[in-house]
């Protein structure tokens, strides 16, 4: 009797203990690793039952590492690992676990990731090109996180969806288009048509979102392919006989825009120098005529009657 009732206090003393031991902090629901555009994010839940406060540190393992705690003490209910990444390729895991004040939850791991196969791929952008009845799609990849679209996906293709739309046409599609930039050419004139593209990376990811419907109306009539090369042709043309004339004349056209300066003789004298010391000039050669003096032999009284002065020279001065 006393060995029965000792047995049932031990049993009761266990499920007690039991009981407390389960009062403990509860772990994050609803862990999943996600990536979209090659990025790498752990997101989770709150525990159930929990209005507290609470924080979290969440980390990753790849297939050759173990775990690297990323985000400590964080409050969000997310966790991005992408620039803590040092490759694309392989696979991944995430956990997170929950803290309240000293108390810590258990670690919740999520699934497992191969982001170059698993990843989800965005819509790409698309801009049309109005070239007389034909429309020129141009496609624009999405910006990943990690690495660029064509680098991971090499073989990537375009799937290319449009229709007229009034009245709206049966929906027609060119599919494997590696090339950013398609031609539509079956079209009417002076319509509208509407494209869609997305993106088939590879066999395990699926094909991308459908980017956004965009429209645009075709012009009148086609535009000859060559009427633009006969206009590229007469531009370069004209480029290069304009550069060949100004090689060959250059001497000419140069001294047509700045010909020289010929000042008139009489400005040149009016701005020579009145001091010769300073600015020195060739001595100028004298011409001088020669004179010769001839006596008068007429008396005084025939120089007063005619009423003119002596000429005669004096010659007693010559005496002396």
């Amino acid at each position: 009797m006393a060995a029965s009732v000792c047995a049932f206090i031990l049993a009761l003393y266990a499920l007690c203990g039991s009981a407390a031991g389960s009062g403990g902090l509860s772990a994050p629901t609803n862990v999943r690793l996600t990536s979209y555009n090659m990025d790498l994010v752990l997101r989770w839940d709150p525990p159930e039952g929990t209005t507290d406060v609470l924080t979290y540190t969440a980390a990753y393992r790849s297939s050759a590492t173990g775990y690297k705690n990323v985000c400590t003490n964080t409050s969000a209910l997310e966790c991005d690992f992408t620039s803590s990444l040092s490759t694309v390729y392989g696979s991944y895991t995430g956990r997170v676990q929950a803290h309240r004040g000293a108390e810590n939850s258990s670690w919740v791991e999520s699934n497992l990731m191969i982001m170059d196969k698993q990843t989800f791929i965005g819509p790409p952008s698309v801009t049309l090109h109005v070239t007389g009845t034909s429309l020129e799609v141009s496609i624009k990849d999405p910006v990943f996180k990690y690495s660029e679209l064509r680098e991971v996906y090499t073989l990537a293709t375009y799937n290319i969806t449009y229709w007229k739309s009034s009245p709206k046409e049966e929906v027609k599609t060119v599919s494997g288009m590696m090339q950013d930039r398609v031609v539509l050419s079956d079209l009417e004139p002076m319509s509208e048509y509407c494209v869609q593209v997305q993106i088939i990376a590879n066999l395990e990811t699926g094909p991308s979102n459908y980017s956004d419907v965009v429209c645009e109306h075709t012009g009148d009539v086609d535009a000859a392919p060559w009427v633009a090369a006969v206009v590229a042709f007469v531009v370069m043309a004209a480029v290069v006989a304009l550069v060949v004339t100004l090689v060959v004349y250059w001497t000419r056209i140069s001294k047509f825009l700045c010909p020289e300066v010929v000042l008139p003789p009489h400005f040149k004298e009016s701005l020579l120098p009145a001091n010769p010391s300073i600015y020195p000039v060739s001595p100028i050669s004298e011409h001088c005529d020669q004179v010769s003096i001839i006596a008068d032999h007429r008396t005084e009284e025939e120089e007063e009657e005619e009423g003119g002065c002596s000429t005669q020279p004096d010659t007693s001065q010559e005496g002396g």
